[in-house]
């Protein structure tokens, strides 16, 4: 089935042909505007002569990030004494430093001289559980440290464990 065209189609027709082509017209002297290669040189040109720059994001300062810090303290030989004094100290000044993380590297109490003295704790005498007690009992360095964990058998194992301390920028008294 053939349909005819009416005369109202046809004008319809004819209307849309020239609302095409002004179209046209405008879109082609925006693409000339586009393409001209003397704007795009000068524009170029402008940008690389001006100061302000595109910032690199890997140079910008990242105020909010804080970086990892480590360092170690090796306590075989010690004794609880002075491990505890040396840890103590040790903390005080990593904190001041802004050290992050802390490895205490205490041994595993293998080769302990205080297991034959049935007069102490074969537990406690041991540096690997007395320093670790020592730092929860005192005040004044869980004030400075998020927390304690164990350390992973690169850091020495059983034998070692990590104190993290708090930002020395954010801590409040």
């Amino acid at each position: 089935m053939i349909k005819k065209i009416t005369e109202k189609d046809k004008e319809d027709w004819e209307n849309f042909l020239k609302n095409k082509k002004k179209n046209l017209n405008k879109n082609s002297i925006k693409q000339k505007d586009i393409n001209n290669p003397d704007k795009n040189k000068q524009d170029w040109e402008n940008f690389l002569n001006t100061k302000e720059k595109i910032p690199n994001k890997d140079f910008v300062q990242k105020k909010n990030i804080r970086y990892e810090k480590i360092k170690k303290i090796d306590l075989h030989g010690y004794t609880i004494e002075e491990a505890n004094e040396a840890v103590e100290q040790f903390i005080q000044k990593c904190f001041d430093e802004d050290v992050t993380k802390i490895i205490v590297i205490t041994g595993k109490g293998l080769r302990s001289k205080n297991i034959e003295n049935p007069f102490l704790s074969k537990d406690l005498s041991i540096l690997k559980y007395s320093v670790p007690e020592f730092i929860e009992n005192n005040k004044s360095l869980t004030r400075l440290i998020i927390e304690t964990t164990d350390a992973k058998i690169e850091d020495g194992g059983s034998g070692a464990f990590y104190v993290y301390l708090k930002n020395k920028n954010k801590f409040k008294e």
